[in-house]
């Protein structure tokens, strides 16, 4: 087992060419950014690091954006990256702490716990003047990941409407608090604005410093008992598409407190369902 699932980049510089050492660019952007990740990723990565590409990993066969792929899917994908139960795997992303956290809590789900984030992703590793390289590293292809699912870092669309009707559940929405209330509207066409009643809002970002890095464990602890959260009741995950949800769960851990869920459709589907209630405003 990792002690932290965050990694400095001094540490990081250390370990590389490590063998057993995976590095893993899982840069996302929203369909609003003009940037593209594949190129971002050729333009300028970590020495070794490979594409890890989330939209790949995730379920062709729904509308819903980035959804959990199937079992075999995923085992396959990882495989052919060259992730084996003996990888140490680090990811990043090239916003600093936005989708990393996606792919960290992805293979947390198919039984891969060898995984860590870097803490405040390439932009803190390109300010520390560390090494970069541009072109693309191809894998070394390995069988299909031997998946051991952990369904309790997972819900779906009814697990968290009987959260929210039974309540003693706390449900975090990591948007940003104008999307929460319904005052800006969603990067995505046709869902709609405002949030879950009975959800809280806590905006990913506001677990950030200045430079990008997670707060320290002490001050993220504050950050949840001031909503309630104290590792003594379930929490569920949420965001626009699954994505940032991640971001909670990894600062849960740090600050030492119980898995959370991760509401894989989160508002995405929430906002587009015909049978949910949107409430608009504060929590």
């Amino acid at each position: 087992m990792i002690a932290s699932p965050l990694v400095t980049a001094a540490w990081l510089q250390e370990q590389l060419g490590r063998p057993d050492l995976l590095i893993l660019d899982a840069s996302l952007y929203l369909p609003n950014e003009p940037q593209i990740a594949d190129e971002t990723y050729r333009q300028q990565h970590i020495p070794g690091a490979l594409r890890f590409d989330i939209e790949h990993f995730s379920d062709p066969d729904t509308a819903l954006p980035h959804m959990v792929p199937s079992a075999g899917r995923f085992a396959r994908l990882a495989g052919e990256l060259g992730v084996t139960p003996e990888t140490t795997l680090v990811v990043y992303d090239q916003k600093g702490l936005f989708s990393a956290a996606r792919a960290w809590w992805l293979f947390r789900l198919f039984g891969h716990d060898q995984v860590m984030v870097l803490d405040g992703g390439l932009p803190l590793w390109r300010e520390q003047g560390l090494p970069l390289e541009t072109g693309e590293n191809l894998p070394n292809p390995q069988p299909p990941y031997p998946v051991i699912f952990n369904n309790r870092l997972l819900c779906g669309l009814g697990d968290v409407q009987t959260a929210l009707s039974v309540g003693q559940t706390q449900v975090l929405d990591a948007r940003g608090a104008k999307r929460f209330t319904g005052e800006v509207a969603e990067p995505r066409p046709g869902v709609a604005s405002g949030h879950m009643p009975g959800s809280q809002n806590l905006p990913y970002d506001s677990l950030l410093t200045e430079d990008g890095t997670l707060l320290p464990p002490q001050e993220l602890r504050q950050r949840f008992q001031a909503l309630g959260i104290d590792g003594l009741h379930p929490v569920i995950t949420s965001c626009g598409s699954g994505v940032t949800a991640a971001v909670l769960l990894l600062a849960l851990s740090v600050a030492g407190l119980p898995d959370g869920r991760l509401y894989d459709g989160s508002w995405s589907e929430w906002g587009q369902h015909p049978a949910t209630t949107k409430a608009l405003g504060p929590a």
